[in-house]
C-alpha cells in the first residue's frame, strides 16, 4: 500500500514501495499514452515518465494516471 509523506520527502523505502507496486512487467507493456513511446519509472518513484514527449505521469495510491492532460510537463 502506498503511503502519502507529509513532508514531500522521497524515502528509498518509498520508491521501493512503487517499484514493488508497479513491477517490470507492468512498466514493459505501459506505453506514452501521447506519442505511444516506451516510459519509465522516474527517479524519486513519484510517476511515470516519457523522455520523448518529457511528461511525468503522476502514480496516485499506486496507480499510474495515464493522461495526458493530467501529466506533470518536465522542465530540461
Amino acid at each position: 500500500m502506498c503511503r502519502r509523506i507529509a513532508t514531500g520527502i522521497i524515502t528509498s523505502e518509498k520508491i521501493e514501495e512503487v517499484f514493488m507496486a508497479l513491477d517490470s512487467e507492468l512498466l514493459s507493456i505501459l506505453a506514452c499514452p501521447g506519442c505511444k513511446g516506451k516510459v519509465r519509472l522516474g527517479d524519486e518513484g513519484d510517476g511515470i515518465i516519457c523522455d520523448r514527449c518529457r511528461l511525468l505521469f503522476p502514480i496516485r495510491d499506486g496507480i499510474p494516471t495515464m493522461l495526458v492532460d493530467e501529466a506533470i510537463r518536465l522542465d530540461d
